[in-house]
């Protein structure tokens, strides 16, 4: 019982942050990568901020999202055997090194830097700059972090059809 309830909320909780990821990859940055730099570097800014302040559901799907895959694994490893547990061990892995690791390794050092910059005193060489330093990086960790969140939102899914 213990299990299967971790790994649901472990399901929920991955793919709505595979789901958040994916938004961003198809909406938000395409979207905002229609603004001339500065617009596009304030528009990154506040969106950031809200995250940045931590917005409370954000911060729960987030960390609750780890949390809950850890318990999941935890007593899963106890519970599953052969390829059932593999599949759940290898996406920890997976979300673990796959996802979180180049949110605290990449974007998030990308979001800091980008959010050091005051853009109303900035030249225009320095915003335009300043955008090529982040967009670019930033797209493609993003793009690794949200094909990764959906394979692993997909083990967990099919883990519970299967369980």
């Amino acid at each position: 019982m213990v299990f299967a309830t971790a790994l649901v909320l472990a399901t929920l909780l991955c793919s709505l942050v595979a789901g958040f990821l994916f938004a961003f990859a198809v909406v938000a940055m395409p979207g905002i990568g229609r603004l001339n730099d500065r617009a596009f570097i304030r528009a990154f800014q506040e969106i950031d901020g809200v995250i940045q302040r931590n917005q409370p559901v954000f911060m729960v799907v987030w960390v609750g999202s780890v949390i809950m895959l850890a318990a999941a694994a935890t007593t899963g490893f106890f519970q599953l055997q052969g390829l059932d547990r593999s599949m759940l061990m290898g996406a920890v892995v997976v979300y673990v090194f796959g996802v979180q690791w180049p949110t605290f390794a990449a974007n998030i050092p990308l979001n800091n830097a980008i959010q050091a910059h005051h853009v109303a005193t900035m030249s225009d060489e320095e915003v335009a700059s300043a955008r090529t330093d982040f967009e670019a990086s930033w797209n493609r960790w993003n793009r690794a972090r949200t094909l990764l969140a959906v394979a692993v939102a997909l083990v967990l899914q099919l883990l519970l059809l299967w369980n």
